[in-house]
C-alpha cells in the first residue's frame, strides 16, 4: 500500500524568493556587484549607482525621461562599471504608477536585470534612517530595499495575455462608470417621472422604458396618449409595446405625483445621459467580444465547462493570472490573491486565523471572489455547499473565500494539466464549443471571428473531449437545418464538427459536378 506523502514545509526565507540576490553578490564578490536606484517622477527621475558595500559610484543626478537622455544615463553607467570593476549589476526602480515605465523599457533594453521596489517597502527602509523625505533619502531606501531582497523582478507576459489584461481591464472599468452612471440616471427619471420605472421588472433591460420617457417626458403627456397614443408611439419608434403594458404605464400616469419643476431642461440632461450609457453599453459588448478572442488562444477557456463560469469571468481571471506556468502550485493563486488568513504571533501569544492578508493582487482577488460569487448562485453543487455552510452559522465572506480556494485547485488541475476532468460540480454538463457560440450569437458577432474563436478554442480542448463536445453542436446543427430562412450557423458548425474530427464537411450538389 502506498502512503500519503507529508506535506512539504514551507523553507523560512530572509529575502524575497523574487527578490534575491545574494547567490549573484557571492559569484562576483560585494564590492563588484552593482546597484543602480531611480526614484521617478512624471518627467523625471533621479538616479544613482552604489556598490554592494554602499560606495556611491554615479552620485545622486537628476534625468529627463527623454530618449536621449536616459541612453546618456546608460552610458555613463556602461562606463563606470568597467571603471570600478563592476562584473554585475541590478536596477532597482520604485513603483509610481506608470511614470516609472519609461525608465524600467530602457533599462530593459540595454540589457539590465531591472527590478521594482513597491513605494511602502522603500518608505519603510527610509525611516530608520532619515525621517525627512526627499529624493536622495528615498534613493537610499530604494538602495537598502534591493539588497535586501525587495527590488522584485516581474514577469513579461506574452503578447496575448497582455493584451486580453488590458481588455478587460477598460471593460472593467466601463462597467464601473455605467453602473454609477444608471444610478444618475435612475435619480434623473425619478425627479421627472417620480414612480415610473416601478412599472418595469427592470428598467435596463426593458426595451420600452427608457425610450418611452425620453420621448413623452411627463405623467401628462403619458394621460393625454392613453393606451392607444402609447401603442402607437411605441410604433413609430421601432418598439413593441404589448397593450397591458401601456395600460399599466397609463394606470401609473393617472395616480402620478407632481414632477421637477424644470421639466425641459432636465429631460434634456436625461436624454443626454442616456446616451451615454447606450455608447458605453455598446463598448463594452465590444471588449467583451474582444476578451473571448484572447480567452480561446489560452487555456483558460476550458473553465467553461464548469457551470455558474461564464467567457467575460474566465477572461478576467485569464487576464489577471496570466500564464499558468508562472504558479508552481494551486497555494500560489490564492497566495497571490491573499486569499489566506494572516497571522500574528508573539511570544505565547499566537493568533494564526487572523483576517485575510491585506498584502495581495487586488485585482486577482476581486476576479476569484466573483467567480466565487457566480459559483454560489448557479452551479448546484456549490450552492448547496453554500446552504450547508450557512445552516452552520458561517460568515458568508468566510463561504466565499473557502469557494475560491476549491475553485483554484480546479482551475490549476484543468489549466495546467489541459483536460477537463469529472467533478462533483459537474454533474450538469456545459460545453465549452457550445457556451462560447451562444456568446457570440448575443452578442452579434461577425460569423468570420466566430469560427476563428470556435477554431482557437477547439486547439485547446484535450483529444478525449472532443466527442462529448460534438454532441450539442450535432443537435444544433439539427435544428438549424430544419428552420426556413438563413441560417449562418449552417455553415460553420459542420466546419467546427470537422475539426473536431466527428463528422467531414460535406459539399454541396454544386460543388460536386464537374466543370461542364
Amino acid at each position: 500500500m502506498t502512503t500519503r506523502s507529508r506535506k512539504s514545509v514551507r523553507k523560512y526565507l530572509i529575502q524575497k524568493p523574487s527578490g534575491s540576490v545574494a547567490p549573484r553578490v557571492q559569484a562576483v564578490g560585494p564590492e563588484h556587484f552593482g546597484v543602480l536606484c531611480f526614484d521617478c517622477a512624471k518627467d523625471r527621475s533621479k538616479c544613482m549607482l552604489a556598490n554592494f558595500y554602499s560606495a556611491v559610484l554615479l552620485p545622486p543626478e537628476v534625468v529627463s525621461h527623454t530618449r536621449g537622455d536616459l541612453q546618456n544615463v546608460i552610458d555613463r553607467v556602461r562606463k563606470a562599471m568597467i571603471d570600478h570593476q563592476l562584473r554585475d549589476l541590478i536596477v532597482a526602480i520604485e513603483r509610481t504608477g506608470e511614470y516609472h515605465r519609461p525608465v524600467q523599457r530602457a533599462c530593459q533594453r540595454a540589457g539590465f536585470d531591472t527590478r521594482l521596489v513597491h513605494p511602502f517597502t522603500s518608505k519603510q527602509f527610509r525611516l530608520p534612517a532619515d525621517v525627512d523625505k526627499t529624493d536622495d533619502t528615498d534613493l537610499a531606501g530604494i538602495f537598502r530595499a534591493a539588497v535586501n531582497g525587495f527590488g522584485l523582478t516581474e514577469p513579461v507576459l506574452p503578447d496575448d495575455y497582455q493584451q486580453l489584461q488590458m481588455v478587460i481591464r477598460h471593460r472593467r472599468d466601463l462597467v464601473h462608470k455605467m453602473s454609477a452612471l444608471c444610478c444618475q440616471i435612475r435619480e434623473h427619471l425619478h425627479a421627472l417621472m417620480p414612480g415610473y420605472a416601478a412599472c418595469f421588472c427592470d428598467l435596463w433591460e426593458s426595451q420600452l422604458a427608457l425610450p418611452l420617457a425620453r420621448a413623452t417626458g411627463s405623467a401628462e403627456c403619458i394621460r393625454q396618449a392613453g393606451v392607444a397614443g402609447l401603442v402607437r408611439l411605441a410604433a413609430e419608434q421601432g418598439l413593441k409595446a404589448r397593450r397591458d403594458s401601456a395600460a399599466k404605464i397609463v394606470a401609473w400616469a393617472e395616480t402620478a405625483p407632481s414632477a421637477h419643476p424644470q421639466p425641459t431642461l432636465l429631460r434634456q440632461i436625461l436624454m443626454t445621459l442616456d446616451d451615454d450609457r447606450l455608447s458605453k453599453t455598446l463598448q463594452i459588448a465590444l471588449l467583451e467580444r474582444s476578451a473571448a478572442h484572447y480567452l480561446t488562444r489560452t487555456p483558460y477557456v476550458l473553465l467553461l465547462v464548469i457551470p455558474g463560469i461564464n467567457v467575460v469571468s474566465a477572461a478576467d481571471l485569464a487576464g489577471e493570472l496570466g500564464p499558468i506556468c508562472l504558479y508552481p502550485q494551486d497555494s500560489a493563486i490564492t497566495g497571490r490573491a491573499g486569499l489566506m488568513p494572516s497571522r500574528y504571533q508573539s511570544d505565547q501569544v499566537d493568533r494564526a486565523n487572523g483576517p485575510l492578508h491585506r498584502r495581495a493582487n487586488r485585482r486577482l482577488r476581486d476576479a476569484l471572489l466573483q467567480v466565487a460569487e457566480n459559483l454560489i448562485v448557479n452551479n448546484h453543487y456549490f450552492r448547496a455547499k453554500a446552504a450547508l455552510w450557512h445552516s452552520q452559522g458561517k460568515d458568508p465572506r468566510w463561504m466565499r473565500v473557502k469557494v475560491a480556494k476549491i475553485f483554484s485547485r480546479l482551475l490549476f488541475a484543468m489549466v495546467a494539466g489541459r483536460q477537463l476532468f469529472r467533478h462533483p460540480c459537474r454533474q450538469e454538463r456545459h460545453y465549452v464549443l457550445h457556451k462560447l457560440m451562444v456568446f457570440h450569437q448575443h452578442h452579434d458577432t461577425p460569423m468570420s471571428v466566430t469560427l476563428a474563436d470556435l477554431d482557437a478554442a477547439t486547439q485547446q480542448l484535450p483529444r478525449s473531449a472532443h466527442a462529448d463536445e460534438a454532441q450539442p453542436l450535432a443537435e444544433r446543427l439539427k435544428e438549424v437545418l430544419h428552420r426556413k430562412g438563413p441560417q449562418p450557423l449552417a455553415d460553420i458548425i459542420p466546419i467546427v464538427l470537422a475539426r473536431l474530427g466527428v463528422m467531414p464537411v460535406q459539399s454541396t450538389p454544386s460543388e460536386d459536378q464537374g466543370p461542364s
